[in-house]
């Protein structure tokens, strides 16, 4: 009998997420399968109108690309730095937070403001920021005696990629923390209560309660930033534009610049098809993981 109704409600409740099921097949398979299609093409309208059928030319040809390498190369180490420093950072925010102090509802409102800023907004006051000639980066430095003269942050590869990467950690962290402090707020009192009287240090409950139960809540984080940091574009378009020398180029930028300022449609199609399926892979392996997690903690 309970099977007979499980089952009922579950076709139900598979019945009631079909319409918005169907909706985003549409939205999301249409533009994926044009991509996949238009790869197969060559069709820049800087040389011809009409596309002509290459086949898998334009992925032969990304193989050589070295600028598609250098972009993934850049996307990768950009995605894989902003993440962990925002999840160091997010995690000791959410641990603060977790906690009873004056003020602790106000503190949380403020907290979250870097990451409801629209973005074009946050890159130009970064740029500012990291300005050469007139930032309070090197002002602060100056004044300090750490340097002479002032440091171009934005016109040398290194600084520039450090620097969009403080500017990303800055907007996003906010996010990591307030779905840190979501799984927190989850977690018991008493169990640290009895680990407590069993002798254990904060860092012993941090260690052995707080992290092992919060894992789920990480992995979802790292799930979504990576997903949004492998594609970032408007922050580092509005700081460098790709620059200096595609020192800071993700691919989201190159897929920019070989579609709208080349006007090259199929081999910015192809570009899009392989970032795709990059980005389907690291996910799909990314949820296999978090559902070991979950089973091996109870989350259901």
């Amino acid at each position: 009998m309970s099977s007979t109704l499980e089952t009922r409600e579950r076709r139900t409740g598979w019945l009631l997420l079909a319409p918005a099921l169907i909706l985003l097949a549409l939205v999301y398979a249409y533009p994926i399968a044009r991509s996949l299609w238009l790869s197969l093409f060559n069709q820049n309208l800087g040389t011809e109108l009409q596309p002509v059928f290459t086949g898998l030319d334009n992925y032969v040809r990304m193989s050589g690309d070295g600028r598609f390498w250098q972009s993934i190369l850049n996307t990768s180490v950009f995605t894989v730095a902003s993440v962990l420093i925002e999840l160091v950072i997010g995690m000791g925010i959410a641990l603060v937070l977790n906690q009873s102090f004056p003020g602790r509802g106000a503190i949380r409102t403020i907290a979250i403001l870097p990451w409801a800023l629209p973005t074009a907004l946050i890159g130009t006051t970064w740029a500012w920021i990291f300005n050469d000639q007139a930032g309070i980066v090197n002002d602060i430095l100056l004044r300090l005696g750490l340097i002479e003269t002032g440091i171009n942050w934005l016109g040398n590869p290194l600084p520039a990629l450090l620097s969009v990467i403080v500017a990303d950690v800055w907007k996003t962290t906010p996010f990591i923390s307030i779905l840190l402090l979501a799984g927190l707020q989850s977690i018991p009192g008493d169990l640290y209560e009895a680990h407590a009287i069993d002798g254990a240090s904060p860092w012993q409950s941090f260690r052995q309660i707080t992290l092992p139960l919060l894992m789920p809540q990480i992995l979802v984080a790292t799930l979504f930033r990576f997903a949004q940091a492998f594609g970032i574009f408007d922050l580092i378009q509005v700081m460098t534009s790709g620059g200096p020398g595609g020192a800071t180029e993700t691919v989201s930028i190159y897929i920019y610049a070989t579609v709208m300022r080349y006007l090259d449609f199929g081999y910015g199609a192809a570009l899009v098809v392989v970032t795709f399926v990059v980005l389907v892979l690291v996910m799909a392996i990314a949820a296999f993981f978090l559902s070991k997690v979950r089973a091996a903690t109870g989350d259901r």
